[in-house]
């Protein structure tokens, strides 16, 4: 069966599904009916109006009979009330299976589409954000500790290098399943952790290496930047040539955050489309060619309200760490030194609980958005609300329509599907 049915890109048919069968008899044609030819409605009689009072524009004119539709555009005379298509009364509202419309989206739809998913699928999103933050968490407390307790050591410093390694690549794996849970939730389908690892799972080496080529990009243009400040400085050259060569530095930074919203809908491009790396980050250039600057907003809008969430949570355990600490904390010579990873272990703990919660919110709901980012980009550039609405009205234990029998063909009599 298909994973992600309606991801699939332009250009690439998307797999077949597995229940579809492998018959090679052709399936027999949809049994038509004969064309009704339209019927006239009856003639207009004499126009019955007050005494020297104009008929209305369009009377006299044939009518479209019963059951047959009025012709496009503004029909005067016609019902007297307003035409079809037009603004207001009677316009189709765009479908909502899940927790976004399926039309081009506005800021704050992206934002609240990022927050239903987290809410709605708490069990899923959190549970996975729990996990991370519990073990980054863990090896970075324990290296604060192992510094506190023997401050020459050079173990917590080896302790914390592996445990960026592995937040790193727990981060990695958490950011392929929340993937897989919001696209099921943009369906309105159950997004468990379990269909999220069976979906991502074919994934997750491609995510790997993915996540790899773009780090030594970014490692490859902050070098190039860096470099000149770098040689300037070792071979002793003056403070007013080395203030000169920050210029190359700040056009680095600016060049990076220019790449990497360039690349920033790469990851959803691998997951959902099953795209290989370098096809996937072509398929992010392409996606947000033409709305970098919405793109780079709403990015760091989403990076700004999870900052905010981050200091709700942390804040409270930080101010009662340092009260418990009392002045010390607070002075230069403290041997405490809030400044580096000498902390006590009251204050490692308080800290800990503090960022394992905010991790739980600010982890689901930034890749929410950066997902919901690639989905109103496909949308606008590639009509994907379409296709997302007819495998939204496709139940997943069901052929897709494509591999469904033709219309006019006895259907089944074994008994309802099972859920």
């Amino acid at each position: 069966m298909t994973d992600t049915p309606g991801w699939a890109s332009p250009g690439s048919p998307e797999p077949p599904r597995e229940d579809a069968g492998t018959s090679d008899t052709p399936p027999p044609a949809a049994a038509t009916a004969p064309p009704v030819p339209p019927q006239a409605g009856p003639a207009p009689g004499p126009y019955a109006g007050a005494y020297g009072q104009q008929p209305p524009p369009g009377w006299g004119q044939q009518q479209p009979g019963w059951g047959q539709q009025p012709p496009p555009g503004p029909q005067p005379g016609w019902g007297g009330g307003p035409q079809w298509g037009a603004p207001g009364w009677g316009q189709p509202q765009s479908p909502k299976p899940g927790v976004i419309p399926l039309r081009p989206l506005s800021v704050g739809e992206l934002l609240d589409g990022a927050f239903t998913t987290v809410r709605r699928y708490w069990r899923s999103t959190v549970g996975l954000s729990l996990g991370v933050a519990v073990a980054e968490q863990a090896l970075t407390a324990g290296a604060q500790w192992w510094g506190y307790e023997q401050p020459d050591a050079i173990g917590p410093a080896i302790l914390s290098v592996a445990g960026y390694l592995f937040a790193m690549l727990l981060g990695i794996i958490a950011s392929g399943l929340l993937t897989m849970v919001v696209s099921k939730a943009i369906l309105g389908q159950r997004a468990t952790l379990g269909t999220a690892w069976a979906a991502a799972r074919p994934q997750l080496l491609k995510l790997f290496g993915l996540t790899v080529v773009t780090s030594l990009i970014m490692t490859g243009i902050g070098v190039v930047a860096v470099a000149p400040v770098f040689l300037l400085g070792i071979s002793g050259a003056d403070d007013a040539l080395i203030a000169l060569a920050v210029l190359p530095l700040l056009a680095g930074l600016g060049v990076m955050v220019w790449v990497m919203v360039q690349l920033s809908m790469a990851a959803p491009a691998l997951m959902l489309e099953k795209q290989g790396v370098f096809t996937a980050l072509s398929r992010s250039r392409r996606l947000v060619k033409g709305a970098w600057w919405r793109t780079f907003g709403v990015t760091l809008l989403g990076q700004f309200i999870a900052g905010l969430i981050a200091a709700v949570f942390v804040l409270p355990f930080t101010v009662i760490g340092m009260a418990a600490l009392g002045d010390d904390a607070l002075t230069p010579d403290s041997e405490f030194g809030l400044i580096g990873t000498s902390y006590p272990p009251s204050l490692i703990l308080l800290l800990s609980v503090g960022a394992i919660l905010a991790s739980c919110v600010t982890i689901p709901l930034v890749a929410a958005i950066n997902v919901l980012l690639y989905v109103d980009r496909r949308i606008r550039r590639e009509g994907l609300d379409i296709e997302l609405a007819r495998a939204a009205s496709t139940p997943a234990d069901e052929p897709s329509p494509a591999a469904a029998p033709a219309a006019g063909t006895a259907p089944d009599q074994t008994g309802p599907q099972g859920s």
